[in-house]
């Protein structure tokens, strides 16, 4: 058993889960580091904080294991301290106290000050804007709210996150304007739901407003948008997409499902032929936009002709981007009251057609690149090859454009014009335009 040192400890930050836990992470990062405390994200550390996922069966399971696996090395020496916050101990906290008694405390999603207290540290409200990023240094994701207001019957989101509550205009510009000055270049907006923003500060919705005053960041060259719900959205937005060039033509617009029985069921407020006039809408305005959606298969009720409905629907709309998910019973939600009436087998087996569609279509769709010459943004460098993406392209979810290291050199965090060679179903190869490179 090692012994315990008298030298200030180290704190080590671990994420689980979604990009708006890294960021919630990275304020706190950003709050230990400005009360002179060492932190490392998911590094070596004797003190180690868990911000934990609760959304899905998976990420549970995923979280309870880390839990376990740090409380191990607790008990062998190896760490001192153990703590848990985020949306697992929002939701379980009385729970896992009694199956893990060895974890030091449990905090909520909302407990950000009595963590920092804890861990020796004072909660600094002047820290407008201040993080200490987990990302590569040239893109970062902004949350622009917190909680949700939506009535989804599958949704855990407002049990861990509370109701909606928007951060002001002016103190997201304060943000992006410290995330360009350390180099930042990619800014990525995320929340529960983009589209409701500023209906609680401004009273009427504000995305469009909040993109406007972004978009004069110096430094700042894309901004992409993530988690828009299509109920109600703002289509004063799609305006600012088409006309402001460092506003990406892309949007993540979670639809979940489109037959007319599912979406009644999940209390989504939309019908299909809403969502299809919808989807017309965002292509008639931004012509060549890249829509991502993800999707949910064996939800309770769902019959083999909804899945019929889902399935003809993905390849009609062909969308750029897509992720299929199965669905979770998740308790206290609507949706537990509902029999869970479709077996786990027949679950994967609908989210691997559905992929197996999206696959063909987004070989056929990336084919239209060959030839063309793009702006992309380096990534990583990995096996081999220079890791990019175009303005099409989110992070660890989408295309990735690859460049042989051997033949090319790029320098990470740069902006690269790439021609594309060959294009596969979810990956692009290309040569930089400049043969110097």
């Amino acid at each position: 058993m090692r012994t315990k040192s008298i030298r200030p400890k180290k704190i080590n930050v671990v994420t689980l889960g979604c990009s708006k836990n890294i960021y919630d992470s990275e304020v706190l990062s950003g709050q230990l580091k400005a009360n002179g405390k060492e932190v490392v994200h998911e590094g070596q550390g004797e003190v180690v904080v868990i911000n934990t996922c609760g959304f899905i069966a998976n990420a549970k399971q995923e979280s309870i294991d880390t839990i376990l696996h740090f409380v191990d090395q607790k008990n062998q020496g190896a760490v001192e301290k153990v703590y848990v916050t985020g949306c697992l101990s929002e939701r379980y906290k009385e729970d896992l106290e009694k199956e893990i008694p060895d974890v030091d405390q449990y905090f909520g999603t909302r407990n950000l000050p009595e963590l920092l207290k804890t861990l020796g540290a004072d909660y600094k409200h002047e820290l407008v804007g201040e993080r200490l990023n987990s990302t590569p240094k040239h893109f970062a994701y902004l949350k622009i709210s917190e909680g949700c207001d939506r009535p989804c019957s599958f949704c855990a989101i407002p049990l861990m996150r509370g109701s909606h509550r928007s951060t002001p205009i002016e103190d997201l510009v304060t943000e992006a304007e410290a995330l360009a000055a350390k180099g930042v270049k990619e800014l990525i907006l995320i929340a529960q739901d983009l589209t409701f923003y500023g209906l609680d500060l401004y009273k009427e919705r504000a995305l469009a407003r909040l993109l406007k005053a972004l978009v004069k960041v110096d430094g700042i060259e894309w901004i992409r948008l993530h988690y828009a719900f299509p109920t109600g959205f703002p289509e004063d937005v799609l305006e600012v997409i088409a006309n402001e060039p460092k506003v990406c033509n892309y949007i993540d617009i979670p639809l979940q499902h489109i037959a007319d029985p599912v979406l009644k069921s999940m209390r989504r407020g939309t019908t299909k032929a809403k969502t299809d006039e919808l989807l017309r809408k965002f292509r008639a305005s931004v012509p060549g936009m890249a829509i991502r959606t993800t999707l949910i298969v064996g939800y309770p009720g769902e019959t083999e002709e909804d899945f019929e409905i889902l399935k003809n629907w993905v390849k009609e709309t062909r969308f750029e981007r897509l992720g299929c998910f199965t669905y979770s019973h998740e308790e206290n939600t609507h949706a537990y009251q509902l029999d869970d009436d479709v077996p786990e087998e027949i679950k994967e087996q609908r989210a691997a057609e559905i992929m197996e569609i999206q696959g063909q279509i987004s070989w056929e769709l990336n084919q239209r690149y060959v030839g063309g010459v793009y702006r992309c943004l380096v990534d990583r460098v990995e096996d081999g090859f220079f890791v990019a993406r175009t303005e099409f392209d989110s992070p660890e979810v989408d295309n990735e454009v690859l460049v042989d290291a051997k033949k090319h050199y790029l320098r990470v965090g740069d902006f690269v014009d790439l021609k594309i060679v060959e294009a596969a179903d979810f990956d692009l190869y290309a040569e930089p335009v400049d043969s110097s490179i």
